[in-house]
C-alpha cells in the first residue's frame, strides 16, 4: 500500500545515510568559472561595452567562492578533529 509509511512511520524503509562531497571540487569550479566570466567581462568593458553590472555581479560570484573555499577549509578541518 503506497500510503501506508504515511499512516504508520513504522513500515517505512531506513533513510540512506549521507554521502561526505568532496565541497572543494564543487565551489573550485564554480569560483573558476566566475573568475572566467569577470576576465570576458572585464574585457568587454575595456572595449566600451556597458558591462558594469555584469563585472560587479561576476566578482561578487568570486568573492562568495573564495568565502565557501574559506568554510570548507576550517568545516573539514572541524570534521577530522572530532573524528580523531
Amino acid at each position: 500500500m503506497k500510503f501506508a509509511p504515511i499512516i504508520d512511520p513504522a513500515v517505512r524503509k531506513p533513510a540512506p545515510k549521507p554521502v561526505r562531497v568532496d565541497l572543494r571540487k564543487v565551489f573550485g569550479i564554480g569560483t573558476g568559472l566566475w573568475t572566467v566570466a569577470l576576465i570576458v567581462s572585464l574585457v568587454l568593458l575595456v572595449l566600451h561595452y556597458d558591462t558594469v553590472s555584469f563585472v560587479i555581479l561576476c566578482a561578487a560570484g568570486v568573492i562568495i567562492g573564495v568565502l565557501m573555499l574559506i568554510w570548507e577549509y576550517f568545516d573539514r578541518w572541524d570534521y577530522r578533529r572530532l573524528g580523531q
